[in-house]
């Protein structure tokens, strides 16, 4: 698939404190990321980051929600929690925009595809946690929204290996160029 880097954006998924914090993380784990990164930024790849957070008082929970109504019972990932701002390791520099969503998908409820349309974007490279999560989601959505996607491979965490695996190697390729950072970047050159 042809790239231009103009037409192309790196999204930075859930790369958030309380996300990541999940995970067992060390330095390698962190390269794929900063690989990404700094490749979209050296070429001209507009890196955008996605979290997850909500406004005070949770308005956007809906009580029968599995996955986040505990978050308006327990509290936690407001839009000022520290748990919702983007790691340091991987943290945008200015200019470059983080969106917010409230729900898995980096779609919903957070305006990205507005964004996207707006920076003429027709290529989306993916990274970020989990890979059954946000990652799915996602691609899924994206694909319904015909972009051009890519799945960076191993800048994508699950807390499932196999679910990893079974996702990048089979379910993904039959929407996504699935590479890992490295081979992204170097295609790019």
């Amino acid at each position: 698939m042809e790239r231009q880097s103009g037409k192309t954006a790196l999204l930075v998924m859930d790369m958030q404190q309380s996300i990541v914090a999940r995970y067992a993380m060390d330095e390698a784990r962190w390269r794929p990321f900063q690989t990404a990164v700094r490749a979209a930024r050296a070429h001209g790849v507009q890196v955008i980051y996605v979290r997850l957070a909500f406004r005070e008082g949770y308005p956007e929970v809906h009580p029968g929600n599995k996955m986040f109504a505990g978050l308006a019972q327990y509290g936690g990932a407001t839009v000022e929690d520290a748990g919702t701002q983007i790691l340091d390791e991987v943290r945008p520099e200015p200019g470059e925009p983080v969106v917010t969503k409230v729900r898995v998908s980096a779609f919903a409820g957070s305006g990205l595809d507005v964004l996207l349309r707006a920076r003429g974007i027709e290529s989306l490279v993916l990274c970020g946690v989990s890979t059954s999560g946000v990652v799915l989601s996602t691609l899924r959505e994206a694909a319904d929204r015909d972009f051009a996607l890519t799945v960076l491979s191993d800048a994508c965490l699950d807390a499932d290996p196999e679910v990893h695996r079974v996702l990048t190697e089979k379910v993904f390729p039959r929407q996504a160029d699935v590479l890992t950072a490295g081979e992204w970047a170097d295609g790019l050159n």
